[in-house]
């Protein structure tokens, strides 16, 4: 019984034909750029943006945007290849334990729970924030009383302690529920919802050009020195580390686009259609992001995020500074709100394909495999993500869960970028319907890119990350490893 042993490929590519007895096939081309693109645009461009200005890189925060669009685009051909080539549920998982063996596979399925889980909380958390700007700014109700949107880590201005954040608890519920109904479903509410968050962006970008002070673009790259948040952590401000900790922070904006892999045996001719998916999600976000970053950081100042400008921000610097489209702020609010939603489908959607292949292998009790009679989705997979997300929303501040967030998914993009060396080396003669270019050279600088944005997230995230993983690998000697079908073929 090794815990090195490799899930054969011959049996990956057998489950992945086999769709009569599992998953249904609906998803297209299109349908992969929509959930890509449903979740990158969202928590990561609307809040993150702001707080990585705010915290880092103030304007070159843009600079920020194209290293970590870097990082993803390495990373992502080496998804594209991997995805074509194995499209079954499971993402990263899936391609580790063909490569790598049966626990770095562990490992990385219970890093992609940080990703996935983790990163629909945050979202959560942000979609909180906009409900109550909605209520007061367009609505002109009461906002829901601090202490019932709030963590209870977190204190107003006021004095006032938070207890529980309801708002981010309930709209996590809602997404978990639609995603029992089904994939397609889900598909088609995401698709309406990219339309309307995409040319939100493209009039944001187009109207507020035009309010750019040049002044706050000066200089672009601030000088290096120390920013201490109100939370007391300390942040490298400026300079050439300022940008790699913008980088690893606004990198939560391109959390997404992978997601679209996990969904790979769900998709028509997923060898033609999963490399257009997530190299198309991303490189219409890429340039989309760029420039709202440009033109956010030059419409309102470092010094508005980081004071009453830190929540809502997108809508804070549209009534502060773009005097006369209040019905952009507005409706901006409003489409956040649908926005943030989408981001919330694709990551419950990830992290519940996730749990589904775990399950499969007996790493997880079957119960996360087991398909709804009717709908066939892994529902109870979705409740029990429901109550871990929830938790996550409801008790923990939205930056911290967003950084635990981006460092799990680079360690997961790191792992990705070797699988496609080891399969290379391991599996020469297997069918791949698309290549990653220039291998071993694109997959290594997809690791030094990822790594060095890691480094950037500071040592209390890596202190995170380790704990979470140690928490993982007592879990996988207590149960996935006395449990696994693949050591345990007679279970």
């Amino acid at each position: 019984m090794s815990i090195w042993k490799r899930k054969p490929l011959a049996l990956l590519l057998a489950e992945a034909s086999d769709s009569e007895k599992g998953l249904k096939r609906t998803l297209t081309a299109w349908s992969l750029i929509a959930l890509g693109i449903g979740a990158i645009i969202g928590a990561g461009l609307f809040v993150r943006t702001a707080m990585a200005a705010s915290q880092n890189a103030g304007p070159s925060v843009t600079i920020a945007f194209v290293l970590a669009a870097v990082g993803c685009a390495l990373a992502g051909l080496c998804y594209a290849e991997l995805s074509s080539s194995i499209p079954i549920s499971g993402s990263a998982y899936t391609y580790t334990y063909a490569t790598m063996g049966e626990f770095l596979a562990w490992i990385i399925g219970w890093d992609l729970i940080l990703e996935y889980a983790v990163g629909a909380a945050t979202v959560g958390i942000a979609w909180s924030e906009y409900l109550n700007n909605l209520l007061v700014n367009v609505l002109h109700m009461s906002p829901i009383p601090y202490e019932l949107s709030h963590s209870p880590f977190q204190t107003s201005p006021d004095g006032v302690s938070g207890i529980i954040n309801l708002p981010a608890l309930f709209i996590v519920g809602i997404i978990s529920l639609l995603l029992i109904k089904g994939i397609q479903e889900s598909a088609f509410v995401n698709g309406i919802i990219v339309i309307v968050k995409v040319a939100i962006v493209v009039l944001i970008i187009i109207i507020g050009w035009h309010f750019i002070n040049p002044d706050n673009h000066t200089p672009y790259i601030p000088e290096s020195s120390v920013y201490t948040d109100p939370h007391g952590i300390s942040h490298n401000f400026g300079g050439f580390w300022g940008i790699v900790g913008a980088a690893g922070t606004v990198f939560f904006a391109f959390i997404g686009f992978d997601a679209v892999s996990t969904a790979a045996q769900e998709t028509k001719n997923p060898k033609r259609n999963m490399p257009i998916g997530i190299l198309g999600s991303l490189a219409i976000c890429t340039l989309l992001y760029i420039l709202f970053a440009h033109v956010l950081t030059g419409v309102a100042t470092v010094d508005d995020f980081r004071g009453e400008g830190g929540e809502a921000s997108v809508a804070f610097a549209i009534q502060k500074y773009m005097i006369g489209y209040k019905w952009l702020a507005d409706f901006v609010t409003v489409a956040i709100l649908a926005g943030f939603s989408s981001v919330i489908l694709v990551m419950l959607l990830g992290q519940s394909r996730v749990f589904y292949a775990m399950g499969k292998d007996g790493l997880l009790p079957k119960a996360f495999s087991d398909l709804h009679s009717k709908y066939q989705t892994p529902y109870k997979a979705n409740l029990i993500i429901l109550v871990i997300v929830g938790l996550f929303a409801a008790f923990v501040p939205g930056d911290i869960v967003g950084d635990m967030t981006s460092i799990g998914t680079l360690f997961a993009f790191v792992l990705v970028c070797i699988s496609v060396i080891v399969l290379r080396k391991k599996e020469p003669d297997m069918k791949r319907e698309f290549k990653t270019p220039l291998v071993p050279l694109v997959p290594i600088l997809g690791v030094l890119a990822c790594g060095l944005m890691m480094v950037g997230l500071g040592w209390t995230n890596w202190l995170r990350l380790f704990a979470w993983m140690a928490l993982g690998v007592i879990l996988y000697f207590a149960y996935g490893k006395k449990n696994s079908k693949l050591n345990n073929p007679e279970k």
